[in-house]
């Protein structure tokens, strides 16, 4: 076999040729030498040249030996179940034989490509892989040790888990003791190879490696201290993982570790330093970690702290120290994230609270510093004393305070950054010990905002945010409006990092202040539109988000003529400037349906277009994917996020339009198109056109009823709690259809009440999805009783515990309107609950009279019922409060 085959010398010149080529920085020979080998592929024994040169071809230099190798590598990813059995056989034993070559970087080339193979579904048709790389790690050649050990690392990245199945007979049984006692070996990069591969089993409980947990623990002790920093990472990697997994071995040692750690996150080497510290991280959210840490927090909180410190590269890579404005720098657009449209979620608002209540996934973590490696010493510090905060709260603010009052002040601009830092990350578990020094420090940060170092005055702006809540819990004199002033000034600074700060930060104040921003709003209004004519790319999309909720904050308050002259003409420039295929349009689709919903009426002279283009780019992402489905190689896949965002839009405008949208439906076929959507495999698409549906049907109904026999089987397979937001929503629209369906509701009631009451009695429900089951039961009860109301004991106690907590309002009394109904449809059905449905009655503030009608009623009747002595025993079991309101407000 092996003496077959032999180049042909012209077409080994011809690769040898094409590989040179490859290696030049012209696009324009790039892409010819693309089309060669693609050519090239339609030989059978092309891939036989490429291992050749790899392995074979000593003469050639080492690059482009490798890159022979990588160009194999991709056609064994793309083509390798059409590769002749004599060409897979060479180039398998091409690999074994020369996974020891001299080189580095052929040995890591031979590496990838044995585990490109081997993942390939290859482990099972090539038997002799293991067992020979395991065989060759006892070589007496360090370059065949190490390039075995190479391979099998990257064979246990890619493959950890058929590495542990039945498929394989078991080779981890072998292979895991086999590592171990490589551990001590005296080549580091050998130990650091060992630990590597062991690493890949811990996060998944591997048995093979369970069993040798304790040897392999304390072989991990042995090599703490190891003078290699790739072996110190390996360690400190081990020990972060084996905290989740195996906790029970590591806590007997645990103050030892805790030492250990701490020195390793002061360790010279900053990848080491980086993965020891993620080990205060994971300790945070162990529930061992207030008794194991307690007696370390005043080690360990200046170590978190000196790590938040920008290091000198950094500032060099942030020009930190060279004060530029480079506003007039067009952006970067590798430096654009990917943004990610939150679809539409329909949510009740609750006592106590103004804006509805989101599940906290607020975007204002620790993400100060986004053009340095994304995740830092620096970042995960901060991050480790964010959630330490949480757990400690006022017992780490000992440790905190004397530290931030040296840092805070400090003539070094680094210090003091590092300090506005840590009193930011600090400020959710510490804030109720922090409130006392707040009076003195928000001035303070105030002034930071002007510092003449741009990386301060952008953290000033974080750290602000961060204590937002409390600012406006002030007098507005006091803190708001001097915040707020230099929060403005920030949003027009020169430097493009201030303006991205100040943008976010101001974001977060509106979401905070709501109302309290009235009366500025004319001041408010004349930056954000400056701003627009002064921000490059990136920021341009921050500067939407900022618009976007500051509508969402002030609502209605927007709709004044003069506002609406200063915010609408840039908005309305921009969208015209951009072309439907853009993704600059999700945010300004965002913010534009936040914008709607204010203004309302105010956005008529806006709508026709605006509408028009909603109902265009559903129906072009609809046509593009049905093109997809049919022809899948001539034709590419939607983003269907266009899509989402524009369904969004569209309920924005039917939310702030009201009837007004009717003729602009009328005039156009989204209902067919909403059909459509409603079908999407994708679960958002669904989503957001369920949230459509719902706010189409309080706009203009007399649209949305010819299509309702159709709709409703597709809401009733939609219940499923599995996809939250879907499921939401698609209950939502049945409780806003029933209400304007009546009594015609009738038949649909069964297709969709069976699903409604087990998600109301699912346990760990979220309490947005609750409440709008127990609405849509409600409003379903109220237009069907009959249909209803024999299930009332179902549902009852999950329908009253979840409906008490949500503020007075429409959707709230139409549901009442329903239990009652059934209640007199049924008694029988709520006796066992009683002291629920009491409950529930006395969340109410101030029922409109007939509802209170309603519950006098009920509660009269119920104690007739069972007569003086019995309601006496029964209401004695009430909490005084709910005693007295039933008392005051319904005399029972």
């Amino acid at each position: 076999m092996e003496c077959a085959w032999k180049p042909d010398e012209q077409g080994l010149q011809q690769i040898l040729q094409l590989l040179k080529e490859s290696q030049s920085p012209d696009t324009t020979t790039q892409r010819s030498v693309q089309q060669k080998l693609e050519q090239l592929n339609q030989y059978p024994d092309f891939n036989n040249y490429l291992i050749f040169v790899l392995t074979k071809l000593k003469s050639e230099d080492e690059p482009t030996r490798s890159l022979s190798g990588l160009i194999l590598k991709n056609n064994v990813k793309a083509h390798y179940q059409n590769f002749p059995n004599g060409v897979s056989e060479f180039i398998k034993n091409e690999c074994l034989q020369n996974i020891g070559d001299s080189s580095p970087l052929i040995r890591a080339t031979v590496g990838i490509l044995i585990t490109t193979i081997a993942s390939k579904g290859e482990l099972q048709n090539w038997p002799e892989l293991l067992p020979k790389l395991c065989q060759l790690l006892d070589s007496e050649d360090y370059n065949t040790c190490e390039g075995a050990f190479g391979a099998l690392q990257k064979i246990c990245e890619d493959s950890a888990e058929i590495l542990d199945s039945d498929m394989l007979d078991r080779p981890l049984n072998v292979m895991i003791p086999k590592f171990l006692q490589f551990f001590k070996h005296n080549s580091p990069k050998i130990r650091s190879h060992a630990i590597a591969c062991v690493n890949q089993f811990i996060i998944s409980r591997t048995q093979a490696l369970m069993l040798h947990i304790d040897p392999f623990i304390e072989n991990l002790f042995a090599l703490a201290t190891d003078e290699e920093p790739e072996v110190r990472k390996n360690v400190c990697r081990a020990l972060v993982m084996l905290l989740e997994v195996r906790m029970d071995r590591l806590l007997p040692h645990m103050h030892n570790i805790i030492q250990y750690m701490l020195q390793r996150t002061q360790d010279q080497d900053e990848n080491v330093a980086l993965e020891a510290c993620e080990f205060w991280l994971t300790l945070a959210e162990q529930p061992v970690c207030k008794d194991v840490l307690s007696g370390h927090l005043a080690q360990l909180t200046p170590v978190l702290v000196n790590g938040m410190r920008y290091s000198e590269i950094d500032i060099i890579l942030l020009k930190g120290d060279v004060e530029e404005e480079d506003e007039a720098i067009p952006d970067n657009e590798q430096d654009i994230r990917p943004r990610f449209h939150r679809s539409r979620t329909v949510a009740q608002q609750h006592e106590g609270g103004d804006g509805i209540e989101e599940e906290d996934d607020d975007d204002d973590d620790l993400d100060d510093d986004d053009t340095i490696s994304d995740w830092n010493l620096r970042k995960c510090s901060a991050a480790a004393l964010d959630v330490l905060a949480n757990v400690f709260r006022d017992e780490l603010l000992l440790h905190i305070l004397p530290l931030l009052k040296e840092l805070l002040f400090h003539q070094e601009w680094v210090v003091k950054e590092s300090g506005i830092l840590v009193l930011g990350a600090i400020a959710e578990g510490c804030m109720q010990g922090m409130i006392a020094y707040l009076p003195e420090l928000i001035p303070h940060l105030v002034q930071c905002l002007s510092d003449k170092k741009a990386l301060v005055r952008s953290i000033a702006c974080w750290t602000l945010s961060r204590y937002a809540h409390w600012v406006v819990s002030q007098p507005p004199d006091q803190y708001l409006k001097p915040l707020m002033t230099e929060l403005l000034k920030r949003i027009l600074d020169g430097n493009k990092r201030v303006q991205e700060a100040a943008c976010s930060a101001f974001a977060t104040l509106e979401e905070e202040a709501c109302t309290e921003l009235v009366p500025y709003l004319a001041f408010i209004l004349d930056t954000l539109v400056f701003a627009f004519s002064k921000y490059q790319h990136k920021n341009l999309l921050i500067l939407y988000d900022a618009i976007g909720t500051l509508a969402d904050s002030v609502g209605h308050h927007l709709n004044k003529p003069e506002y609406i002259q200063m915010l609408m003409p840039p908005l309305i420039q921009k969208w015209n400037q951009l072309k439907d295929e853009d993704k600059d349009l999700f945010p300004l689709l965002e913010c534009l349906s936040s914008v709607a919903t204010a203004l309302q009426s105010g956005f008529l002279p806006y709508c026709e277009p605006v509408y028009q283009r909603c109902v265009n780019l559903v129906q072009k992402t609809l046509a593009q994917a049905m093109l997809h489905q049919s022809q899948p190689d001539a034709y590419e896949s939607p983003d269907k996020d266009f899509m989402i965002v524009a369904l969004d839009l569209l309920s924005g405008l039917a939310e702030g339009l009201g009837g007004n949208i009717e003729q602009l439906v009328a005039r156009s076929n989204i209902l067919t198109l909403m059909y459509q959507c409603m079908q999407d495999k994708m679960p958002e698409v669904r989503q957001s056109s369920f949230a459509l549906l719902g706010d189409l049907t309080k706009a203009c109904f007399q649209h949305v009823k010819p299509c309702i026999a159709d709709f409703m089987p597709i809401l009733g397979t939609n219940l499923n709690p599995e996809l939250i937001s879907v499921c939401n929503n698609a209950t939502w629209a049945i409780g806003e259809i029933s209400i304007q369906m009546g009594a015609d509701m009738q038949p649909y009631v069964a297709m969709v009440l069976h699903q409604l009451i087990e998600i109301i009695n699912r346990p760990n429900t979220p309490k947005t999805l609750l409440e709008n089951t127990a609405i849509t039961i409600g409003r379903l009860g109220y237009v069907c009783p009959q249909e209803v109301a024999p299930m009332l004991q179902q549902f009852i106690r999950p329908w009253c515990t979840s409906l008490r907590n949500i503020r007075d309002n429409e959707e709230k009394d139409s549901a009442f309107r329903g239990i009652c109904t059934m209640i007199t449809v049924n008694p029988g059905g709520v006796v066992q609950d009683f002291i629920f449905f009491c409950d529930a009655v006395a969340s109410w503030v101030n029922p409109k009279d007939d509802l209170r009608d309603m519950f006098y009623k009920i509660l009269h009747g119920f104690k007739d019922q069972v007569g003086e002595e019995n309601w006496c025993r029964f209401s004695d079991q009430f909490p005084l409060p709910l005693k007295e309101r039933l008392a005051a407000f319904y005399g029972v």
